[in-house]
């Protein structure tokens, strides 16, 4: 039964529903990191958690990766463009990681579930996780030598995985097939559709108690109170136009050509446009970034800009506008390859985020390594079984206003966290011999930035294909 919906809602209630959304996101974040089968995700984290209006704008968000978070957004967009809300059905699961759709790169596979209650469409649930291998070139699928995306793995446009809340087995024996772990595959897969369920029967709970119309009345009015206090926080910074430019070293294939990110941030009666014309054009190698990751860099960029008392939802997003010129490294055409877009999406971010330096200097710290180095270790054990693991080393954040930068964190978009050695030396056969902060390594100054480190490896036994993919000397 509904409660009584009013011209004034209960600012209480309000609240108190808000926290429990969140709590949703985050219980569905939980769930995704327990029930993984992959160390990446189950020990590196990388993976969301979102729920969704019924319109495709974000309702809560989990504490997770930026980079994911944004992108959910354009991914359940597309979803609704082709399965509109009045055909979904109680018991649907949709699957696509397709970059040149919404999603990111190939890896990032995104489940999205319709949530339904007293009969009717009330949100959706989705849940994205960076699958530890989709097939392509070489293991881990982050070739830094591919010249198009058909060399990076399997392709997934919106399909629906599972309908009545079972799994479409002939479309998942495909795409296990496409993998060289499938077991893991289906593994990461199922936590997934675990963690949508989640929000699923969370969101149920609530509409039990509050009822339908109730709650559709409080989602938009939380949606638009983040627009009024994000707009009000734009409209603080002086009016005008904030520029910066940083550069990724090369595209992997051609290794004299430093690749240009240019951010022109324009304040305007409380709206941010983020004009991206002057950077490089597209590249033969894989560090091509989809429009998907250049709104993910806008989204936090606004964030940072804005403040933590603003409500995290898509209200928020909303006086945000992107320019991405056709045919560059920010808005690449098919097939141009993309695995590597990490680097370049935190380069975006770095240069949303530095623009507003001189203006916001107590907001904004200085220049973070805006980078994540990767590594792929793949090959066989002794006894014949295939390993495949990642992984992902942070770097250092740049020195506050009046603080030293914090040593090996992950910064700006990416929010992963270093893997365990012993994860590492239980899946592959490797022993890691030093992993150390690496002094002076953060750069001099009254504050200065936070330390990298030292990694060093040995081969055990046999043969292990090594993808090496990082920057700045790095």
């Amino acid at each position: 039964m509904d409660h009584e919906i009013s011209s004034e809602l209960d600012p209480i209630t309000v609240e108190v529903i808000r926290h429990k959304l969140e709590g949703i996101a985050n219980e569905m974040q939980h769930s995704l990191l327990r029930s993984a089968f992959s160390p990446i995700v189950k020990e590196g984290l990388d993976a969301s958690a979102s729920l969704f209006t019924l319109d495709g704008e974000t309702l809560a968000q989990s504490i997770a990766i930026p980079i994911h978070l944004g992108t959910l957004i354009p991914i359940v967009g597309e979803i609704l463009k082709r399965n509109p809300v009045e055909t979904l059905v109680d018991g649907d699961i949709f699957i696509m990681n397709d970059p040149y759709l919404g999603g990111t790169h190939l890896p990032d596979i995104a489940l999205v579930m319709p949530i339904f209650a007293d009969g009717r469409a009330l949100g959706l649930s989705a849940a994205m996780v960076h699958h530890q291998d989709v097939g392509g070139m070489t293991p881990g699928s982050v070739p830094t030598n591919a010249t198009e995306i058909f060399q990076e793995g399997i392709r997934i446009p919106p399909l629906k995985l599972g309908s009545a809340g079972r799994i479409d087995g002939n479309l998942m024996e495909i795409l296990q097939l496409n993998v060289r772990l499938p077991d893991e595959f289906r593994g990461d897969i199922n936590s997934q559709i675990a963690a949508c369920n989640v929000g699923r029967r969370r969101l149920q709970e609530l509409c039990a108690g509050y009822g339908h119309g109730f709650l559709l009345t409080v989602f938009e009015s939380l949606l638009n109170r983040s627009e009024i206090m994000t707009r009000d926080a734009l409209g603080r910074i002086p009016s005008g136009e904030y520029r910066y430019t940083d550069y990724l070293d090369n595209d992997g294939i051609n290794i004299d050509q430093r690749i240009r990110i240019s951010v022109t941030a324009i304040i305007d009666d409380g709206e941010i446009t983020f004009d991206l014309d002057q950077s490089s054009e597209q590249v033969d190698g894989p560090f091509n970034c989809v429009p998907s990751g250049s709104l993910s860099a806008a989204c936090f960029a606004v964030r940072v800009l804005t403040g933590s008392d603003i409500p995290t939802n898509g209200g928020c997003f909303r006086p945000i506008h992107v320019k991405l010129p056709v045919g560059s490294i920010v808005n690449p055409t098919e097939p141009a390859p993309v695995n590597a877009r990490t680097s370049t999406i935190k380069r975006i971010a770095g240069c949303m985020v530095s623009a507003f330096q001189k203006a916001l200097p107590e907001k904004v710290t200085a220049d973070s390594a805006s980078e994540m180095l990767i590594l792929q270790f793949g090959g066989r054990h002794s006894q014949g079984r295939r390993f495949v693991i990642g992984e992902l080393i942070a770097s250092g954040s740049g020195a506050g206003i009046d603080s030293d930068g914090v040593d090996v964190i992950e910064t700006d978009v990416s929010n992963c966290m270093n893997l365990p050695v012993e994860a590492l030396e239980l899946a592959a056969p490797i022993r890691v011999h030093r992993f150390a902060l690496r002094r002076d390594s953060g750069g001099p100054g009254e504050f200065r930035g936070g330390l990298g480190v030292y990694r060093e490896y040995q081969v055990l036994e046999g043969e292990i294909k090594l993808t090496h993919r990082g920057e700045r000397h790095f």
